[in-house]
Parts: structure tokens; sequence; C-alpha cells
């Protein structure tokens, strides 16, 4: 048995993670729970909003509304610092048990630049670990926003960068991302915000979806986000519970071989059945690499302690 699933290349099982960026004031979170309505079949109850930024999502409490004019409440759920990625992936698994199909996070720049977030954990902790810590925790990070069960649109801060590396000609950079940098690149679909929403500049998007995306003028709106939903409807719709569980056994394939085995002893026997014995193969074929790399980094730092001990 190999690493890898080979298998007939079929559409299925699509999700999305949508990043809108954009200094204040660009429409990224309008924007966000517009797209999310439709991408939720207008099913409000559907749609989940992660706030970071101090209850300001519950400004647009009442944005959304049928064509009755009637006002459609949307789940919202407060993140308070320490903005670390581990709470992140805790609060996203947490819209995910509560049922929700579509998750607006605003904005997703705390878990970098946030207090708490990576720059901190790195800048805390120092030494020549801190940042292989910070970036771990990132990882785990990007594993729930990727694996997720949910689709996703994480609202990202911008802000004018400058290169300081001369003092007395300091370098303009315009507006970077406030976010590890390969990260708008994880996306499935990235668009830089202006002019409160009715502009958008595409830095990502699928040829698919630039009809619905990759317009750059007019407001995105729900028909946008229900376009994107028939879109993903026009692949094969799979198990939500089988989806879940094969994504959160991936998730954490990290944590070795034995967790893993663990872990499948406790799936239910139709969901087993549902995932396959390829499926289980390919868990444990990914957590013994995950223990393998384990012991070469312990056995790398037992060799550097052995040598710093002879030189001293």
């Amino acid at each position: 048995m190999g690493i890898l699933q080979i298998r007939k290349a079929k559409r299925e099982g699509a999700r999305m993670v949508i990043g809108y960026q954009g200094i204040s004031g660009s429409g990224k979170t309008m924007t966000a729970i517009l797209t999310a309505y439709g991408l939720a079949g207008y099913d409000s109850s559907k749609v989940g909003f992660l706030d970071t930024e101090n209850r300001r999502g519950s400004l647009y409490a009442d944005v959304l509304k049928n064509e009755a004019g009637e006002v459609q409440p949307f789940l919202i759920g407060d993140l308070t610092a320490p903005f670390t990625p581990d709470r992140y992936a805790d609060a996203i698994k947490e819209f995910e048990d509560a049922g929700v199909e579509v998750l607006v996070i605003d904005s997703v720049s705390h878990e970098w630049g946030g207090n708490g977030g990576c720059l901190d954990i790195a800048a805390n902790l120092k030494g020549p670990q801190a940042w292989k810590i910070a970036k771990g925790a990132h990882k785990r990070f990007m594993n729930a926003l990727l694996l997720s069960s949910m689709h996703i649109i994480v609202c990202i801060r911008e802000t004018e960068k400058v290169d300081w590396t001369n003092p007395k000609d300091p370098i303009k950079l315009g507006l970077l991302p406030i976010q590890e940098k390969e990260f708008v690149y994880e996306l499935t679909a990235s668009l830089q915000m202006r002019e409160n929403g009715k502009a958008q500049g595409v830095l990502k998007c699928p040829e698919e979806l630039l009809p619905i995306l990759g317009r750059g003028k007019g407001y995105i709106t729900p028909a946008d986000g229900k376009a994107l939903r028939d879109w993903v409807d026009g692949a094969k719709v799979e198990n939500p519970k089988v989806l879940q569980w094969r994504d959160r056994l991936l998730a954490v394939t990290e944590k070795g071989e034995t967790f893993i085995t663990e872990a499948w002893s406790k799936v239910p026997a139709d969901i087993q059945s549902a995932l396959g014995a390829d499926f289980q193969a390919t868990l444990i074929s990914s957590a013994k690499a995950f223990d393998d790399q384990l012991k070469t980094a312990s056995k790398g730092d037992d060799e550097l302690d052995a040598l710093n001990a002879s030189i001293g």
C-alpha cells in the first residue's frame, strides 16, 4: 500500500476559502456577509461570523433581509485576546459543531499580528526555536482553515509597509496584508477591496469563478454568493458527517501513529466504511511520516547536545 489514493479525478466535496483584504472602510466586512448569505443558499441560520474586532460585527446584525424585507439574523461569536492560532482553530471547530455552513472570520489578521498572535509568540519566546514554534502554531491554524467542512470567508487587514533598512532613505512598499506572506495564495480566491466594496482587484481566482469574483467593478452581492454555491453544487455532494470525520482525522496526523490508530478506533463503523481502507492507510502513512520526522529532529538535537558537551 502506497502513501496516495490514486483515482480518477472528480470535482466533489468542493469547499472554498475566500479572502477579502483591504484597509479600514474598504468594504471587506459587508461584502463578506453578503457573499456568505448567498453561499449559504439564502439561509442566514447557516451563516456564522467570528468577530475579533471588539463586537463590531454586531453592527451588521440587520443587513441580511429576505424578499419581504424581513431581517434574517446570522450566528455570531466573539473571539478575544489572546489571538493565538490555536484559539482561532478551536473557534472554527465550534462553528462547525454549531451547524454553520459558511463562516466569516473578521479579521484573520489578529492571528498573525494581534495580541497573542504569531508575531507575539515569536517575540515572547525568543531564542532559535521561537519562530519554529510560532510557525508550527500557524500551520495548525491553516490546517483548521483549509480542512474545514465549512466554506470560509476571511477578512484581512492591509497596512502601509515601509522598508526602513536605510533610515535616511525609507522605501514605501505599498499596502500589504497583515498576515503570513504566503497566506492569500493558500486560498481559493483572494480579492483586494476598494472604494468601500464597489471595486476589487483580483489577487487570485480560478478561471471558472472570474465571472463571479473577477469583474473588478460593482458590488459583490448575495446573488454572487448564490452563483458560487451553484458552482459548488455542480460537484458530487458528499455526506457532511463523512467529510467532517475525514478532515478532522487528516488535521491530527501530526500527533503520530499511536494517536491516529486510537482515533480511528473511535470512528463510527458506518463512517469507517464510507471513508474506506485506502483512506485509513493514507492516515497511518502520514502519521508514521510525522513520527519519523520527529525522531530525526530528536536525533539531531541529541547530536548537537553531544557536540556542545564535547566542546565544553
